[in-house]
C-alpha cells in the first residue's frame, strides 16, 4: 500500500478500490475539495488500528458532505502512513504536501513520537487535530489534542483498582517512547499515595516479538498489578504471552491502549483480569453511542471493523475540525491548549447525545470474553 493515497466511497468494502490512486494523480487533480490528511499507521505494531480508523473517518466525511462540508467545500481524505515503521518519513511527506497546497488540514491518530516530529514542520500552516489518548501537555499553536490524558484515565483507574484489589507491588511495562514513559511517571506519584511500591519497570522497542524474557522477569518480580502501556500488535503479543503463562492468577492488568480489536487478537483465554479505562467503548450504553453505532453500521454494514476508542477518535477529529474552522477560519493559529471542552462537535463519547463541548466521562471496563464489560464511571 502506498504511503499516500486518497480514500472515499460508501462502505468499508469499497476501500481496497479507493486507496489505489497514485501520488501524481493526487497532485494533478483539481482542488475544489477540502482535503484532510488522515495520518494513521498502516503497518507495524499500530497497524492493527487502521481499518477502524479509516471506516470511522469515512462515516464522518459522509456526514460532513451531506451538509456544507468544511468551509463550503466537500471533504476528501488523503491517507498518510504515519507508522514508525513506514518506509516514507511521514514528516517529510506532510511537509511536501503542505508546501504544494495539496492538503488543508491533518487529522492524526498515531503515537506521540510522530506528533512530536510533525509539530516541528506543520507550524500553524494548516490545522492539526491529534485524536488518540496521549501523555498530555500539548500546547503547540495549531495542534489540538482531543484524547484522554493520564490524569483523566490512568490515575482514576489505578485508584479504583487499588480500592478493589489492594495490590502492594506494581509493575510497569511499555513501549519505549514518550507516552508510556510520561504516563508511568505520573502513575508513580499515585503509588506513593497508595503506599504501594514499584517492583519492575521496563520499556521495550517496537516489534520485539518474543516476549518470553519479559514475561519470565515479570513473574519473578512479585508484582500483583501491572500497568501495561504497549500499543497495537506489541500489546497483543505481550498479552497473549501473559495469558499463556497464567500470570493473571498472580496479578491484574491495566491496559489503557488495548481496545476491542486488541481483544479479538489476544483471544478470550488470555484476557482474564484485564482492565482498560477510556471515554469510549464500542459497547457504551448511551444515546450518543446508539446513534453512532446505527450510523456506522448503516453506512458500512454488519461486517465493518470493530468500533473502538481509537477508531471513533478519527470520526470525532473530523467533526472537531469542522467546528474549529467554523468558529474562526483563521483564529485557530493563535489557539493553544485543549479545545475539546470549548467547541460543540459531534462525538460518540458524550453521555447525552453528542454535539456538545463538555467534560467527557471516563469509564473502567473489564475484558469479558472478547468484548469489554463497562463498569464504573470514573468521572
Amino acid at each position: 500500500m502506498s504511503a499516500l493515497c486518497p480514500i472515499g466511497g460508501r462502505g468499508y468494502g469499497a476501500l481496497p478500490e479507493t486507496v489505489a490512486s497514485p501520488y501524481d494523480d493526487l497532485l494533478l487533480a483539481p482542488k475544489s475539495a477540502f482535503r484532510v490528511a488522515l495520518a494513521i499507521p498502516l503497518c507495524g505494531a499500530a497497524g492493527i488500528w487502521a481499518p477502524s480508523c479509516i471506516a470511522s473517518a469515512q462515516l464522518a466525511v459522509a456526514e460532513l458532505n451531506r451538509g456544507s462540508g468544511i468551509g463550503g467545500r466537500p471533504v476528501e481524505l488523503v491517507m498518510i502512513d504515519s507508522a514508525v515503521e513506514a518506509t516514507t518519513p511521514v514528516d517529510a511527506l506532510i511537509d511536501s504536501l503542505i508546501d504544494l497546497g495539496t492538503v488543508d488540514a491533518i487529522v492524526g491518530m498515531h503515537i506521540s513520537a510522530i506528533r512530536q516530529r510533525l509539530s516541528k514542520i506543520v507550524q500553524t500552516r494548516i490545522p492539526y487535530i491529534y485524536t488518540p489518548l496521549y501523555e498530555g501537555g500539548e500546547r503547540t499553536p495549531g495542534i489540538f489534542a482531543i484524547g484522554e490524558t493520564p490524569s483523566e484515565q490512568v490515575g482514576p483507574a489505578m485508584a479504583r483498582l487499588q480500592t478493589i484489589y489492594r495490590p502492594r507491588r506494581w509493575a510497569m511495562i511499555g513501549n519505549d517512547y514518550v507516552w508510556p514513559r510520561t504516563s508511568h511517571s505520573y502513575a508513580k506519584q499515585h503509588l506513593q499515595r497508595f503506599g504501594a511500591t514499584l517492583v519492575y519497570e521496563r520499556y521495550l522497542p517496537f516489534g520485539l516479538g518474543d516476549m518470553s524474557g519479559e514475561i519470565e522477569a515479570l513473574a519473578e518480580s512479585g508484582a500483583d498489578a501491572l500497568l501495561l502501556s504497549m500499543v497495537g500488535q506489541d500489546a497483543v503479543e505481550f498479552n497473549r504471552a501473559f495469558g499463556q503463562a497464567g500470570l493473571d492468577r498472580q496479578m491484574f492488568r491495566l491496559c489503557c491502549a488495548v481496545e476491542e480489536n486488541g481483544l479479538l487478537a489476544i483471544g478470550p483465554d488470555n484476557l482474564k483480569r484485564l482492565f482498560s479505562a477510556a471515554s469510549y467503548f464500542g459497547a457504551l450504553a448511551t444515546d450518543a453511542n446508539a446513534c453512532f453505532r446505527e450510523s456506522y453500521h448503516g453506512f458500512h454494514g454488519d461486517r465493518a471493523p470493530m468500533l473502538n476508542a481509537l477508531g471513533q477518535s478519527t470520526y470525532e477529529g473530523l467533526h472537531f475540525l469542522r467546528a474549529l474552522l467554523e468558529l474562526d477560519p483563521e483564529g485557530w493559529r493563535d489557539a493553544t491548549g485543549p479545545m475539546a471542552g470549548r467547541l460543540r462537535h459531534a462525538s460518540a463519547r458524550w453521555q447525552d447525545g453528542g454535539d456538545r463541548g463538555a467534560e467527557r466521562p471516563i469509564y473502567l471496563a473489564r475484558a469479558d470474553g472478547m468484548l469489554f464489560s463497562i463498569g464504573d464511571k470514573l468521572s
